[in-house]
């Protein structure tokens, strides 16, 4: 988190929330109780496939998912825009234009369309984006192997990223993949048998982020088939925790937290929502799902103003698409209506956005600062 403000950002999902609660903020429009994605930065939109090969841009992440106000999901993705423009240097004009580009490439998704359309015909797809679903469409088990587990034999290295089980760990994970709900998700690729065998290889506990630590988090090398025939497949375990994303009083929530993450991906994020399986691990609730070689994570280190602008307007519209397929077309055109009820002439974007995410800019740039301090005091000398 100390490594940039863009990564404090991304780490910093408590901080955010209380910030909301606090009573120093615009008041926020109450918009349709929705599956949000409740942790919608720039980082968990990109490439996803699904079960039958085809890959969208779609929300990659649902940790934080709860039935909620979608403004947050806006806010959110308003405040990681702007700190990558100013990690960029860009003038402050920029990301005025920028929240106004976000809202209308967001207001977009919820205007009568044919479903049948695709994405572009609503918000050109960026540059940036195109190169990234290029390199998702040309990647192969061998680019994931060797970014994974650094390459294609059938281990998984222990190190830095991956540590040692304990016993009663990978027995609890063979158990796991003995039943047969997890040999469906498995072999429901079009390219596998779905009468395939499936065997644990190896299998690690994987200090992946901050959302590994303290939690149950598992890599999982597995096999599909057997002999000329055997394919290998690399799953991700992992625990799925309290939400710390407001959830409405009236939605119906799932108690059961791995449920909770698998049916807000479900709604969200179709394509990688129908690759994703709740269970019980070590008396512990989780998520699986397999990671495949075509999912990435759109990561914006550098942008120009003209980019910003564009790639503003498109993560948006991705994101409205997300909240828009969830509403009948009555409840989209209400919500649109609220999203443009009292707009300022001067300012296409509502004060709302603007006044939180200047307000959250300020809170984070000062709390990034006095991280990086504290991370400077603890590993000196």
């Amino acid at each position: 988190m100390a490594a940039s403000a863009q990564a404090y950002v991304r780490g910093s999902t408590v901080h955010f929330y209380e910030w909301l609660a606090s009573g120093n903020r615009a008041r926020l429009p109450q918009g349709p109780d929705i599956w949000i994605c409740g942790d919608c930065h720039v980082g968990n939109l990109g490439p996803v496939a699904n079960i039958h090969g085809d890959v969208e841009i779609q929300i990659r992440d649902f940790d934080q998912t709860v039935v909620g106000n979608p403004v947050y999901d806006l806010i959110r993705l308003g405040l990681s825009l702007a700190m990558a423009a100013r990690g960029s240097d860009l003038p402050g004009i920029t990301t005025a234009h920028m929240l106004e580009h976000m809202i209308e490439g967001y207001e977009t998704a919820f205007l009568p369309r044919d479903p049948k359309n695709s994405v572009e015909l609503n918000a050109a797809m960026p540059e940036i984006v195109k190169r990234l679903m290029r390199k998702s469409a040309g990647r192969s088990w061998k680019h994931l192997a060797d970014e994974r587990i650094e390459g294609v034999k059938p281990v998984i290295p222990r190190g830095r990223r991956f540590w040692q089980m304990t016993v009663e760990e990978r027995r609890a994970i063979d158990l796991l993949f003995a039943q047969e709900q997890v040999r469906r998700l498995v072999t429901s690729l079009r390219s596998r048998d779905e009468n395939a065998e499936i065997r644990v290889l190896d299998a690690a506990y994987w200090r992946k982020g901050c959302s590994s630590l303290g939690r149950l988090r598992f890599a999982v090398l597995a096999a599909v088939g057997a002999g000329k025939d055997e394919r290998h497949c690399l799953m991700d375990i992992k625990e799925a925790a309290a939400p710390v994303a407001p959830r409405s009083l009236i939605g119906d929530l799932p108690l059961d937290n791995a449920h909770r993450v698998v049916e807000g991906g479900r709604e969200l994020s179709p394509f990688l929502g129908e690759r994703m399986l709740s269970a019980v691990l070590l008396g512990k609730a989780v998520f699986v799902r397999e990671l495949m070689p075509q999912d990435l994570k759109i990561e914006i280190k550098q942008i120009s103003i003209d980019n910003a602008k564009s790639i503003a307007k498109y993560l948006a519209h991705i994101v409205g698409l997300a909240h828009a397929r969830q509403l009948s077309r009555p409840k989209r055109k209400t919500w649109l209506a609220e999203l443009q009820h009292n707009r300022s002439k001067s300012l296409d974007a509502p004060s709302w956005l603007w006044n939180s995410v200047v307000a959250l800019v300020a809170a984070h740039e000062a709390a990034y600062l006095n991280h990086c301090r504290r991370y400077a005091l603890e590993n000196s000398g």
